[in-house]
């Protein structure tokens, strides 16, 4: 499929999806509380077969953030990103994809102990870098660190 069928396809999913087409791949935006139904949709339709998560990763843009997923289909080739945005920042969460991709589990490890971002569901989510009784997540842009220069 081209991209204008997979957007077509993908909004008869699910309609309230909207899409970017400015960078590489073509975005899918997906609310957080429907991601995984959506999910699971594309990849057992066989129209996607989304048998591939091969990135998985948070943006954090200061007032919320935003889930990234990097899909592809060995069997059509093709590909494209579905992304979901977190509002709540004091308490992120959202549903884990562990049980749909096993790639999912340490790509969801390695955002919870680096963002704080909480995976509903995850057969075992716990820090995988950072020691266990370390304070905060990294890669929030509000981290600070008494060992950290400031510019």
């Amino acid at each position: 499929m081209n991209k204008e069928e997979l957007k077509i396809a993908i909004t008869e999913i699910l309609p309230e999806i909207t899409f970017d087409e400015t960078g590489e791949f073509l975005n899918v935006f997906v609310p957080a509380t429907s991601l995984l139904p959506f999910m699971n949709s594309i990849r057992s339709n066989n129209n996607f077969e989304m048998d591939y998560l091969f990135c998985l990763t948070c943006i954090d843009w200061k007032d919320h953030f935003m889930m990234v997923y990097h899909l592809h289909s060995k069997k059509h080739r093709h590909e494209f990103v579905v992304k979901a945005k977190l509002e709540n920042r004091e308490n992120p969460e959202i549903e884990s994809l562990s049980g749909i991709w096993k790639t999912a589990d340490f790509h969801e490890r390695e955002v919870f102990d680096l963002f704080g971002i909480n995976f509903l569901h995850h057969p075992d989510l716990r820090r995988i870098f950072m020691d266990d009784n370390w304070k905060g997540f990294p890669l929030r842009k509000d981290y600070m660190d008494e060992n950290m220069i400031e510019i």
